[in-house]
């Protein structure tokens, strides 16, 4: 093809077509024609490309590998420009640009870039207003595939907490009817004897006891078991039946509590007592797992609805910490006993609320707990604290698993990084606690070494406490 040929084409040329011919000749001069073949791979991902390349005939295109296989990023047709434009950074492409079919392309090495600049100033207009089209394409691209990927793993890990506060209620519902006969056969032994007012009132003293202490938290095997056996040994101390003892030590009562009640009643008629208290918390006791499964679905669900912001009406409003914390811990109990770790709450008195969004903040302290109990080994420990200071209320995320590497410490909020097996990990869940605590106008921190990790979420009090609130 002779020089003068090949720049009638490039006159043809949709991007080129419009530069002033003078140049469009010397763009003939300083380039080279090339075949390719079907398959011939035109740049390599990484590698920074050879120069500028005229599409004249044929098809390429650029497949990326995102995860879920190779993906058509780009594609160039008779009429585009593609390889190395004017003022770019140079940087290697983040895949491989292959011929779909026999092409025919103009090579111009990237030494001539700088001359070119010089020499053709119509046509670097047009590689420049190229490049800014192909930069939006590529954002466009990028937004849209994270957007379905991330929606993609949300969705499969919403399934998975779902499935816990779901077993939950499955499991204790199971068990409820089994407690609700016995609490009845209870009910009529216990009705059996002529109590005085002062035995009754000393058994009510108990039984709000045992159903309004506040949960210490998650207990481990070990510690549960000796609970357990401290109150069968005092239970076949005073001549009774030790089997009421597995659903007392699921309680909060302390032990002195017994003694006193055993002050008060004695002989047959503390038996049933006592058969009539442990089957009335375990029933209560269940009752409060069911609702506080069935609530953390919902919580679940405005979670996700407040961030892929499908409720445009949720309004930030003061939130009570603890509650949140303690439900959040709630279900993910049989994760803990799963790994006999012992999870604990401990929260300042009075604690003060926050302003914010109930369901988000729900989702982080799912997340962060979660984590920390895959973090831990078996017997290991997580600790849950709460705090407040001169105008933020802080939560504090401990667990004494082996740390997080130095090295990668700055990247464990980046999207999908993870240091979890595959198919154990999306990556996700740290990216998402960010994206929530931010929209609470919240802060988040960690710090780590070997037996000790923490993170630390600072949140502003509620309006009325010191601060304003969230967005």
């Amino acid at each position: 093809m002779t020089e003068g040929n090949l720049v009638d084409r490039l006159a043809q040329h949709k991007t080129l077509g419009g530069a002033p011919r003078e140049e469009l000749e010397w763009l003939a001069a300083h380039g080279t024609l090339r075949q390719m073949q079907a398959g011939d791979v035109l740049t390599a991902k990484g590698a920074h490309p050879e120069g500028l390349f005229v599409v004249l005939s044929g098809r390429f295109a650029m497949f990326v590998d995102r995860g879920a296989g190779l993906k058509k990023a780009m594609e160039w047709r008779p009429g585009d420009v593609m390889g190395l434009l004017p003022f770019s950074r140079m940087a290697g492409p983040p895949g491989d640009s292959v011929a779909q079919e026999p092409s025919e392309i103009l090579a111009v090495h990237r030494d001539h870039q700088r001359a070119m600049v010089h020499e053709c100033y119509g046509i670097t207009s047009i590689l420049v207003h190229a490049m800014v089209d192909r930069i939006r394409t590529f954002t466009t691209s990028d937004l849209h595939d994270e957007k379905m990927v991330s929606l993609g793993k949300l969705s499969a890990g919403l399934a998975h907490e779902l499935n816990n506060p779901a077993a939950a209620i499955e499991r204790s519902a199971t068990l409820l009817d089994d407690r609700l006969e016995d609490a009845e056969k209870a009910t009529r032994a216990f009705g059996a004897f002529a109590l005085t007012e002062a035995q009754l009132a000393a058994i009510e003293t108990f039984r709000k006891a045992c159903l309004t202490a506040p949960s210490p938290g998650v207990r481990s095997p070990i510690e549960q078991a000796e609970r357990e056996d401290d109150f069968a040994d005092w239970l076949d101390d005073h001549g009774l039946e030790t089997e009421t003892a597995e659903a007392l030590a699921d309680t909060a009562v302390p032990m002195n509590a017994l003694d006193e009640l055993a002050r008060s009643v004695d002989g047959p008629a503390l038996g049933a007592t006592m058969r009539w208290l442990a089957a009335g918390c375990a029933v209560h006791g269940l009752a409060s797992e069911i609702q506080d499964a069935a609530a953390r679905i919902s919580g679940l669900v405005e979670a996700i609805k407040g961030f892929t912001h499908m409720d445009q009406a949720a309004v930030a409003e003061p939130v009570d910490l603890v509650k949140g914390l303690r439900n959040t811990v709630a279900v993910l109990r049989s994760k803990a006993r799963a790994k006999s770790a012992a999870v604990v709450v401990e929260a300042e008195s009075e604690l003060p609320r926050v302003r914010g969004f109930a369901g988000e903040l729900n989702q982080i302290w799912s997340n962060l707990i979660d984590n920390a109990l895959d973090a831990v080994g078996e017997s290991g420990r997580v600790e849950v604290l709460a705090d407040r200071t001169e105008r933020q209320v802080v939560v504090r995320v401990i667990d004494n698993g082996a740390g997080i590497p130095a090295q990668i410490r700055e990247r464990i909020f980046d999207p999908f990084f993870t240091t979890k097996p595959v198919g154990h990990g999306t990556g996700l869940g740290l990216d998402i606690v960010r994206r929530l605590v931010r929209h609470n106008d919240g802060e988040i921190s960690v710090e780590s070494q070997p037996g000790r990790t923490e993170f630390r979420v600072a949140l502003p009090l509620a309006d009325g406490d010191g601060t304003g609130g969230a967005r």
